[in-house]
């Protein structure tokens, strides 16, 4: 038999995985050295304990079932149902208290870590194979979950100062979105208000129902596509909030504005987390825009998240509308619909500003690019998109830093600069994949089979 060594693939995978083990070992030691359970161990905790997300845990799970035949499925469900049923009456007849967490939900991570003690005890070969990668993208995506709000502790504690003043400045070129979506959202009242909240805190589980249709054919021919959604989720999600440290800030509605509505939703990693000060520069969101002056790096405090350059909900929105294009009429409008909320209510609540959704854009589009290339083997055109994608970013992030004063005076000039810059990576996407899609894709190179005993 071929030694693991000698198979470029195996290598390939068990290399992936260390690496992926020691990123969350890495947070773990992190989180504690900050005095809160990491990844790791929140994740753990969901085994017994009320999850923070159960729509999340049922998401990952239906994710999971893609591997499976209708009649596992059907048995799936039944039995996280019915697990979580046990949990629930467990909990009501012991008066435990569940604040904090959702009633339901443990069930269906009970579901994927059986069916991958099925797979390693019960299965062989390409079975086993499939049925592992079935549960792997399941607990991906709850771990992005558990590392994401570790990953967000650790950009307010290491960036104790963000430049809300650059990008804000920056912003004027644009016409200050934030603050005009923001004084609508405001007089649309409570519906409008619920409905982009609805749409913004449920974007997961939008991409796995767009993804459920990507691989609604998995099991039936016991393998996976070439490329699909979960994948460019999950590259966005590792690869985007790197810039969180290159380049913290903290959004209008905390910089400038009271931002007392929405501190629930700062503190994710302890309840009695609140602010005992405003930070803020002054209380300026929406009505009143910043005023073009001279920025600089602004103090702030050491818990609210540096998640806004780029805005990864609509980099993932993007992906989501990419990825629903070649899908039914009702996905389609379903995907176009995701991404206008997502961009109404990322401006509208105060969590971005415009030049945060532009580079979320551009840098979504790259990543997929990035992807298909590789799968085509690295073509010229391919590269050549995925250079000038990474220009425009980078050059997005150079002229809000170090040219926003200039952007903010200059608008006229500025502003369509930055639009047009963003529409080139658009049309060049959009050119580039509509060439691939008339031509075959390259078939890849066989594995070698491994020699008899």
């Amino acid at each position: 038999m071929t030694p693991v060594w000698r198979r470029p693939k195996a290598v390939l995978w068990t290399l992936t995985a260390a690496v992926t083990l020691g990123f969350f070992v890495a947070l773990e030691l992190a989180a504690r050295h900050y005095g809160t359970p990491g990844p790791i161990t929140l994740q753990a905790r969901e085994v017994i304990h009320a999850p923070k997300s159960g729509g999340l845990l049922y998401a990952a799970m239906a994710l999971m079932t893609v591997v499976l035949t209708r009649r596992e499925r059907f048995i799936a469900v039944g039995a996280a149902i019915g697990i979580d049923l046990v949990f629930f009456v467990v909990r009501w007849a012991g008066d435990v208290d569940t604040a904090g967490g959702h009633p339901f939900g443990n069930g269906a991570l009970w579901v994927i870590l059986g069916v991958a003690v099925l797979a390693l005890t019960r299965r062989t070969g390409p079975d086993r194979v499939l049925l592992l990668k079935g549960v792997g993208l399941a607990l991906l995506l709850m771990a992005g979950r558990k590392t994401g709000d570790t990953w967000l502790l650790i950009t307010s504690k290491t960036r104790p100062t963000v430049f809300d003043q650059y990008v804000a400045v920056a912003d004027h070129a644009l016409g200050n979105p934030s603050w005009l979506v923001g004084r609508v959202v405001t007089a649309s009242g409570s519906v409008g208000y619920n409905v982009l909240d609805f749409v913004y805190g449920n974007l997961a589980v939008a991409a796995v129902l767009a993804a459920l249709y990507q691989l609604r054919h998995v099991a039936a021919e016991r393998r996976f596509p070439r490329h699909h959604l979960v994948r460019t989720f999950l590259v966005i999600g590792l690869v985007g909030p790197a810039y969180y440290m290159i380049f913290p800030v903290v959004g209008p509605i905390f910089a400038y504005g009271t931002g007392a509505e929405h501190w629930s939703a700062v503190a994710l990693w302890s309840p009695d987390m609140a602010p005992t000060a405003s930070w803020a520069v002054a209380d300026l969101w929406p009505h009143t825009p910043v005023p073009p002056a001279a920025p600089q790096p602004m103090p702030f405090d050491g818990f609210t998240p540096r998640n806004c350059m780029p805005s990864l909900h609509t980099a993932w929105a993007v992906a989501i509308f990419i990825h629903t294009r070649k899908g039914p009429r009702p996905l389609r409008y379903a995907g176009t619909f995701w991404l206008i909320a997502t961009l109404c209510a990322t401006l509208g609540f105060g969590w971005h500003y415009g030049a945060d959704l532009i580079a979320g854009a551009v840098f979504t589009l790259t990543i997929e690019a990035a992807l298909r290339t590789y799968d085509r083997g690295w073509d010229r055109a391919g590269l050549r998109l995925v250079a000038y994608g990474t220009v425009v970013f980078t050059a997005f992030l150079l002229s809000y830093r170090w040219l926003p004063v200039q952007m903010a005076h200059h608008a006229w000039l500025a502003g369509p600069l930055l639009l047009l810059a963003t529409a080139s990576v658009v049309a060049g996407y959009a050119r580039t994949t509509g060439q691939w899609s008339r031509t075959a894709v390259p078939q890849p190179r066989p594995e070698p089979q491994p020699e008899p005993i």
